[in-house]
């Protein structure tokens, strides 16, 4: 067969793959875009509506948008296997990250800032509803989007467009490095949010396996929300 005759082939197989790489980097794009949505709405709506309220319920809004783009996510349901040395090292860069974001709590390491997450009723005690649905969103949501956005997306699109197609554990210097960057930028600590993105995207490039990078993320979140309810330092939510 000649190469003419297989060029429609190969362009069908090219518009497919287009096709599937901009509906794959929609479904990872909307639930951290709907994310972002709540953050710069709060301070509009604050007349209005207790910003609590806001920063509790983001986290239901944004899983339910994960939940109907739950078949556009192939890396969450398979993977290559991990072994359990991978998932101890994991949880332990997880914990990692949790003593970096105390430790770095300084000025030089730190812009802008404010008040935090405050679920407390007026007379001085934990307002339990708040603080389930804000673990909810802080432990089970942001790192499902979060990973699927940065690590999952850019950090492989920064490699390929075809990004679905990218072996994370190929993944080169500059996406590596500029993912970590960018995601240092999302956090008002951003030397912890740097290091943090390193180590979510170690653990990503090491195993190929998505779910290793969520379960470091949520790892760090969970003994971080536990920390901020035995101290009261709200400032950390």
């Amino acid at each position: 067969m000649s190469s003419t005759a297989r060029r429609p082939s190969a362009r069908r197989s090219h518009s497919g793959s287009s096709i599937r790489s901009g509906a794959g980097a929609l479904a990872r794009v909307l639930p951290f875009a709907l994310f972002l949505g709540f953050i710069a709405v709060q301070p509009l709506l604050a007349e209005w509506l207790d910003a609590r309220t806001l920063v509790a319920w983001r986290g239901i809004a944004v899983a339910a948008m994960l939940a109907w783009f739950w078949p556009s996510y192939s890396e969450l349901r398979a993977g290559p296997a991990v072994p359990a040395r991978e998932w101890l090292i994991a949880i332990a860069l997880g914990v990692a990250v949790f003593a970096a974001w105390i430790a770095f709590d300084t000025g030089w390491a730190v812009f802008g800032g404010g008040a935090g997450f405050v679920p407390l009723r007026p007379d001085g005690t934990l307002d339990a509803s708040l603080v389930a649905l804000r673990l909810f969103g802080m432990v089970l949501v942001v790192p499902v989007m979060e990973e699927l956005f940065w690590r999952s997306f850019v950090m492989r699109w920064i490699d390929r467009r075809d990004f679905l197609a990218a072996d994370p554990r190929k993944v080169t210097a500059t996406a590596f490095l500029v993912t970590a960057a960018l995601f240092a930028l999302e956090h008002s600590q951003w030397f912890a949010g740097f290091l943090a993105g390193l180590a979510y995207n170690e653990a990503y490039r090491r195993t190929g396996n998505l779910r290793v990078p969520i379960a470091s993320h949520a790892a760090t979140n969970l003994i971080l929300g536990a920390w901020i309810l035995a101290t009261h330092d709200w400032r950390f939510w």
